[in-house]
């Protein structure tokens, strides 16, 4: 098959092995989380049925049109995530039993994925590998796991032009991929004919210009992955999980305040709603009360959670990502278009067509443009910020003051060395996620 060929469609479903075990997993995580919730705390939810509306709407995996974006301030965390899976503990349990109308999530691959038990676990739970760039040097927001996350919000199939690299201006080495035909160690994979060494990249399946077929199957966020997990699998490989949910904690880090102040939120939720086809609808959350359960001060015993807590949960109105950010888009658009007409890779018209070239949730290391540009850092800037103004007002509607203009800014909590964890100067706690 020839790389601009479009591939055959993905299977309609998972195994019946693949099936149950991602059952149990989202089930029994489901079930432990609101026996703790409603066993353990005081719970109050608002804007629940609404959401349900929501979720009941998108039951039908074939006939969904968009993506699901929801967002939240990030408030607790141990050893993985605790927002996350508990915060879902407030939706009836028959939605727990539906993986393929569950949320998929972002977890931090030294925490989620140290082995192979817990790589399955979480797998299987809808987690995605991401790398951050404080551990790791495959993290950064144009790593796989955000390529992976932009599809889920889309619909495949993905099929690169052909011949790809002409398409775009490329070399033709951009095309050497350790997820495929080389078998170079990651750290000598080169992107020109020099010695020296590439940025890490490892491209997903659906990024394999060289391979022969289109292997929806597998995919790779580093080297260690074939060790994790027996057959990587990429999330994509079911159309089921197209136009998915995905739920993204866009701070990048626990913060507990005492006013619920919240940190600025990071680019990579930009490309969630820049880069997915078509732009997905965005459900505002705001949480209270999971950071009592979990405070970062802690003492001993710092792995059991603190059962007494208030914890409260608030959905916000479902919004059209378009009515949003849809300007932005267009504007993304077009510096795609002008950026590949820049680089030769397409004559005539900038614009739309052009930036067709550009397979969903691509944006190759040679368009450093579109990557670190001036221009594009400007838009995720202002993409992030309008999108943090949806969880600011669900915090606002309960009942708390107008935040510190500058709490939204990234210079307000950058700290020296990089290390953003712990008590900061304005008191509140910071923790990883």
């Amino acid at each position: 098959m020839r790389p601009d060929e479009v591939p055959p469609p993905p299977p309609t479903g998972a195994s019946l092995a693949s099936r149950a075990a991602s059952t149990l997993v989202m089930g029994l995580s489901g079930l432990l989380c609101r026996t703790f919730l409603f066993g353990a705390c005081k719970v109050e939810v608002h804007g629940l049925d609404n959401f349900l509306k929501v979720l009941d709407e998108r039951k039908n995996v074939n006939g969904r049109e968009k993506g699901l974006l929801t967002i939240s301030n990030h408030v607790s965390v141990y050893a993985s995530r605790l927002d996350d899976p508990l915060m879902w503990g407030v939706l009836p349990l028959r939605y727990a039993m539906q993986p393929d109308s569950l949320r998929w999530g972002l977890g931090s691959f030294d925490l989620c994925f140290q082995n192979k038990l817990l790589s399955h676990f979480f797998s299987y739970g809808q987690v995605l590998p991401t790398h951050r760039l404080l551990y790791s040097p495959y993290g950064g927001i144009f790593q796989p796991a955000v390529t992976q996350a932009i599809r889920l919000l889309s619909r495949g199939p993905f099929p690169r032009p052909e011949p790809y690299d002409v398409a775009l201006g490329l070399s033709p080495s951009h095309t050497t991929s350790p997820a495929s035909s080389s078998s170079l160690p990651l750290h000598q994979i080169t992107n020109s004919a020099s010695d020296t060494p590439a940025e890490p990249i490892i491209s997903d399946p659906f990024s394999s210009p060289s391979a022969d077929v289109y292997d929806y199957t597998t995919y790779a966020t580093c080297p260690r992955d074939p060790i994790l997990f027996d057959a990587p699998t990429a999330p994509l490989h079911l159309n089921t999980r197209s136009h998915a949910w995905l739920h993204v904690f866009p701070e990048g880090r626990v913060h507990q305040h005492a006013t619920r102040a919240m940190r600025y939120f990071r680019w990579g939720v930009a490309r969630l709603l820049l880069e997915a086809e078509p732009a997905p609808d965005i459900v505002p959350i705001w949480i209270e009360g999971l950071d009592q359960v979990m405070p970062e001060d802690r003492k001993w015993p710092r792995f059991v959670p603190r059962a007494g807590a208030k914890v409260k949960v608030c959905f916000g109105d479902k919004v059209e990502g378009e009515s949003v950010v849809g300007d932005l888009r267009g504007r993304w658009r077009d510096m795609v278009g002008k950026e590949i007409v820049r680089a030769g890779g397409a004559k005539g018209d900038v614009g739309e067509e052009a930036a067709r070239l550009l397979p969903v949730g691509e944006i190759p290391p040679e368009y450093e443009a579109l990557r670190e540009g001036p221009e594009a850092v400007a838009l995720r800037e202002e993409c992030a910020h309008r999108i943090r103004q949806h969880v600011l007002a669900m915090r606002k509607k309960e009942g708390w003051p107008d935040e510190d203009p500058k709490a939204g800014k990234a210079e307000t909590w950058r700290v020296e060395g990089g290390k953003e964890t712990g008590r900061m100067r304005d008191g509140s706690l910071v923790g990883d996620t």
